[in-house]
């Protein structure tokens, strides 16, 4: 498969870079070539999950969607970095607030993803694994976010296989210190151990799980800039 594509994905070895910028909206990450990379080209449409490989000041960089939920991101990382020699995955996305000092727009970086999902049960390990992200991947976003002075949070995150829960365990999980909830840095981040690569997972708040603030979903495409900037001070 050395020249071949995926299933899922239409690059040929060599037009992925090396860092890939990742979002679930594969919108998002075409508004990421077109705003932010130079001399982006598309390198992949199957099922419409757009990739683009650029430079961002002289450095090559790809961006591309991985869709919602576990099952999706596990698919096109596990691609990335077993066939396309992928190094890097820095997800760039969308999380609802646990926090009561978490609000629309501020910024999560994700040590650490728990999870409700049985993802992990297939690396048959004995006992819990723990996915954490790359710690100098994490060091450098944080150092951003004060360099630029975003309000930022470091911490764990709840990678949920549910969107609309019928018993919602919201107290359970903040009771245990849990930033926000998102549906992927888990996965995201097993996938980068299992390889032997680098991931790390930067949400901004699009809602407040207990005050019902929310923003729409154009506001989630095409405004949360400043986790893309933050991202891409770590090419």
């Amino acid at each position: 498969m050395a020249n071949t594509p995926t299933p899922h994905i239409g690059a040929q070895k060599g037009e992925i870079a090396e860092t890939v910028i990742m979002a679930g909206d594969p919108l998002r990450a075409k508004f990421i070539a077109d705003n932010y990379l130079e001399d982006a080209v598309q390198f992949n449409s199957i099922r419409n999950m757009l990739g683009f490989t650029g430079s961002f000041h002289g450095k090559r960089v790809s961006v591309m969607g991985h869709g919602m939920g576990i099952p999706s991101i596990g698919i096109y990382t596990y691609e990335l970095f077993h066939f396309y020699g992928v190094r890097t995955i820095i997800r760039v996305g969308s999380a609802g607030s646990y926090h009561m000092d978490l609000h629309l727009g501020d910024l999560v970086l994700a040590m650490g993803a728990c999870t409700d999902s049985n993802y992990g049960a297939q690396f048959n390990l004995p006992g819990t694994y723990a996915p954490i992200s790359d710690f100098e991947l994490l060091r450098k976003a944080a150092a951003s976010c004060e360099e630029h002075g975003y309000h930022y949070k470091v911490g764990n995150v709840l990678s949920s296989d549910v969107f609309y829960h019928a018993h919602p365990q919201t107290d359970k999980w903040r009771s245990m210190g849990v930033l926000a909830v998102e549906m992927e840095a888990s996965a995201l981040y097993m996938n980068a151990a299992y390889a032997g690569c680098r991931a790390l997972t930067i949400c901004t708040i699009s809602d407040h799980v207990l005050t019902g603030e929310a923003t729409s979903p154009e506001e989630r495409q095409t405004t949360f800039n400043h986790m893309v900037e933050v991202a891409l001070d770590l090419i």
